[in-house]
């Protein structure tokens, strides 16, 4: 066959051209040029990528050349990182660029304050983790769960290890994955229901959680007080076990497994409270700080209100106890308190299954002023200090005074006095249930009286007072972080709460009302 002719020879344009590369420069991952150039005696090409000039034109921008790389034509500005983000491990480059800048005394300030804030935050969702159990975690067990009844659980212990005023608390085991978890049985008393809505209250510390439900025969295995004649009988060779009377209640599971009722640990600790009332006392008003805030999350929620009565406030034990409680005295770490009954908020009534509780609800429903979250943690707070006083008389309705309390320790004066202001006979003078909290948290933490004794109190104190508080219990976590086996306890997640929250604001009042 004849040779072809030989194509014109085509000349690029010097506007166009490319710019003038070293021979030596080859395409990656290629070791030779391209052997196009050769045979149509075009210039070489120094990139598969790039295009001859026959090719589809792209117009070129002024803010653009065809040597320039993709990513140095528009560099992408990074935003600066705010205080919040900052760890120690953040480069100088970013530093740097902090919208305060570090010139600045006052940027410097600026941003550790708002770096304490962030850690204590951070701190604080640790420890509601290692106490709580991780979120997801909680719902693969409701998933796992569902349809499952006294079949899938095994009975760890025939006895109650708790019982409230409304349910028996057994422990059982249940299985998942390689794991053998811990949960209680809630069993409902006769006559006693649970509300669907306690499944829609949301995650808190001091709501008691629900992950499952189901409704069965009680097994034989577990004895049921009060029944002596079901609990030494089981079913004999000529009555099969379906036919065996066992009654059929209402049982829920719950992951926290209780061991006392708030009223049990009141009426054991009277000489607690005689021997170290300084202990005691500062027990009491850690546990009033999580009803408290379990109340104030209820109202969050506007689904139900929580029921008050100490037979139905459950105490259950954190999973490490402080480093200075540990062996005999592990008795008196504070335990975590779940509010465990629920009503309807437009609800006037519910039925009560003992004396006690019987008594309590009463006593409140005699009273001519509409019973409140307020009225009820005032009662608390005289039912804790163990002040033997009737429900009307702690109300103050037959005297204009309130009772007296014995002070026997620096909490004393502030119990009784935020005991006042819950129970004054005028409602409108009445402290709310968040204003409550923060009075206990100022009577636990601080700032106390003494700070006012030189200094006038101003905003600017408060707010100082705040600042070196907040660094001060930053570097006490990190200093007890370097021992052996340290974890971080309830009481000290309770301290994050307020100092990541608290502002001089808040101070101002709360200091006002209480001092």
């Amino acid at each position: 066959d004849p040779r072809p002719p030989p194509l014109p020879k085509k000349h690029l344009q010097r506007a166009e051209s490319l710019p003038e590369q070293g021979p030596s420069r080859h395409c990656q991952g290629d070791p030779t040029p391209w052997a196009g150039s050769i045979l149509y005696n075009i210039p070489p090409l120094h990139s598969p990528c790039d295009r001859p000039s026959w090719g589809p034109k792209k117009p070129l921008t002024k803010s653009q050349s065809l040597g320039e790389p993709a990513a140095w034509r528009s560099p992408q500005k990074v935003p600066p990182p705010s205080p919040a983000e900052l760890t120690f491990g953040t480069v100088d480059g970013e530093l740097g660029q902090l919208p305060q800048p570090l010139e600045s005394p006052a940027g410097v300030c600026g941003v550790l304050l708002a770096c304490q804030v962030a850690a204590l935050a951070r701190l604080s969702a640790r420890i509601q983790e290692e106490l709580m159990g991780p979120e997801d975690r909680q719902q693969l067990l409701e998933a796992e769960l569902v349809g499952k009844r006294w079949a899938a659980l095994s009975i760890l212990d025939r006895e109650p290890c708790c019982e409230s005023g409304d349910a028996w608390y057994y422990r059982v085991g249940f299985t998942f994955g390689q794991t053998q978890l811990v949960f209680a049985a809630k069993v409902l008393k006769p006559g006693c229901a649970s509300l669907g809505m306690q499944s829609s209250l949301g995650t808190h510390c001091s709501i008691q959680r629900l992950i499952s439900r189901f409704t069965d025969h009680l097994p034989w295995e577990l004895v049921l007080p009060g029944s002596p004649g079901e609990q030494s009988r089981s079913p004999s060779r000529e009555e099969p076990a379906h036919l065996a009377t066992r009654p059929v209640l209402q049982t829920l599971i719950s992951p926290e497994v209780p061991y006392q009722t708030l009223a049990g640990f009141v009426k054991g600790s009277q000489g607690l409270h005689r021997t170290s009332p300084g202990h005691y006392e500062r027990l009491a008003c850690l546990l009033l700080l999580q009803v408290c805030m379990g109340l104030e999350h209820l109202r969050v929620q506007n689904v139900g209100q929580g029921d008050l009565c100490p037979e139905n406030l459950l105490l259950v034990r954190c999973p490490c106890p402080p480093q200075s409680l540990q062996g005999k005295e592990a008795s008196l770490a504070l335990p975590r308190l779940l509010i465990s009954s629920f009503f309807k908020v437009k609800d006037k009534g519910r039925p009560c299954s003992t004396s006690q509780e019987q008594d309590w609800t009463e006593g409140l429903a005699a009273l001519p002023s509409p019973v409140t979250d307020e009225l009820n943690v005032g009662m608390l707070i005289y039912y804790i200090l163990h002040a033997d006083i009737t429900l009307e008389d702690a109300l103050g309705f037959r005297s204009n005074r309130l009772p007296e309390m014995s002070s026997l320790s620096i909490y004393s004066t502030g119990l009784k006095r935020l005991a006042m202001l819950l129970l004054h006979r005028d409602p409108g003078k009445r402290v709310s249930i968040e204003q409550a909290k923060s009075i206990l948290q100022v009577l636990l933490w601080g700032p106390r009286q003494e700070l006012f004794a030189r200094s006038k109190k101003t905003l600017t104190l408060l707010r100082s007072w705040v600042e070196v508080k907040r660094a001060l219990l930053l570097l006490k976590f990190a200093e007890n972080s370097a021992g052996e086996g340290a974890s971080l306890s309830l009481e000290e997640w309770l301290c994050c709460q307020y100092f990541k929250e608290v502002t001089e604001q808040t101070l101002y009042q709360v200091t006002q009302a209480l001092y």
